[in-house]
């Protein structure tokens, strides 16, 4: 069975994973740090695993901002 896209806010402490992420960043050239955040997306995608899930986010991600 597969479960849908989380779409309320699941984080348990979104500040400090944004803070890791900046220092994850720090100091990174851009190619570096591109190449950084496709590793993060990678290793996420397999912590979520369900590919109908993925491609809703994929899809949330690529819409318009309202």
């Amino acid at each position: 069975m597969t479960c849908p896209m989380k779409t309320t806010l699941h984080f348990q402490d979104a500040d400090a994973f944004y803070e890791q992420l900046l220092d994850a960043h720090a100091g990174l050239e851009r190619e570096q740090s591109e190449l950084l955040n496709a590793r993060l997306i990678l290793i996420l995608a397999n912590q979520i695993g369900d590919s109908r899930v993925l491609q809703e986010c994929l899809q949330a991600a690529s819409a318009p901002l309202p």
